[in-house]
């Protein structure tokens, strides 16, 4: 009897085809899937993306407009792009903050033990979250339409400024994945996130030409990599490109992929 049914297992076992195995750029989407699931099953994650956009929009153009550009319709048309770049580059440390919770809940874990291409779950998150700052960037970009900023460079301007705000933010990612796998908790994360992030955004000239600011600080505002970036994409919203603030933003998003994936995979593979 147990000959039988040992044939019987052996026939049915070997007349069904195993599925191919999921190939990188498959297993990539599939928890790009998975990190869109998280949003649409928590909508209220996307507050970041929707009214904190919005309320420094409103706050800054209103509030301090008068005051550093004498009308806020003069000031909208230089604050909008860079209030474009600090909101999403502000959102870019959620990045940390998933990854540490999937860490602390044990479902980082759990998927790391699949069989799929190893990169794919840190790549696939950071896909899912490119949605989140193309969200950001749209409802930024439909504000300050809604008050009256007309971007000169026109429909072909804004998605090469989006595009490139993207490509730099996919990036930065790569930093906060790794943040999110040394650090110990969320409240951690946010602590540093917010440690680093303020001061690149702030010292920059998302809000004030550098020119205004005092000679010692000028040097360092007009190196930061948020400047650089607010330059290019300023340039392009306004129809005048310039290339060696773009060309500089490709070549930092370039080495902070090359230098901060492989370690961010060098972790992720020690925790194995």
């Amino acid at each position: 009897m147990s000959t039988t049914m040992d044939a019987k297992v052996r026939e049915a076992v070997g007349s069904s085809e195993r599925p191919e195995p999921v190939g990188p750029l498959g297993s990539s989407l599939i928890f790009t899937h998975r990190a869109l699931l998280k949003i649409k099953h928590v909508p209220e994650q996307l507050f970041d993306v929707t009214m904190f956009p919005i309320l420094f929009t409103l706050m800054f153009t209103y509030i301090f407009g008068g005051a550093i550009a004498g009308s806020t319709g003069e000031y909208l048309e230089y604050l909008a792009p860079g209030i474009l770049v600090q909101t999403v580059v502000m959102i870019t440390m959620y990045t940390a903050m998933t990854i540490n919770n999937d860490i602390k809940k044990g479902v980082f874990d759990r998927i790391r033990s699949l069989p799929v291409w190893r990169p794919s779950l840190m790549v696939g998150a950071l896909l899912g979250d490119t949605l989140r700052y193309t969200m950001a960037s749209v409802v930024i970009l439909v504000v300050t339409m809604l008050i009256g900023y007309r971007p000169p460079g026109g429909l072909v301007g804004v998605v090469a400024a989006v595009l490139l705000l993207l490509v730099f933010c996919f990036s930065v990612s790569w930093i906060w994945t790794l943040l999110g796998m040394k650090l110990r908790s969320p409240e951690s994360v946010m602590g540093v996130s917010m440690m680093v992030l303020f001061p690149l955004t702030f010292l920059s000239n998302v809000f004030v030409p550098i020119d205004t600011m005092p000679d010692w600080l000028q040097p360092a505002v007009e190196n930061n990599p948020v400047s650089i970036l607010v330059d290019a994409v300023r340039s392009l919203m306004v129809g005048d490109p310039h290339g060696g603030s773009i060309v500089t933003v490709l070549v930092i998003s370039g080495v902070f992929v090359a230098v901060f994936g492989p370690l961010t995979m060098r972790a992720y593979s020690r925790r194995s």
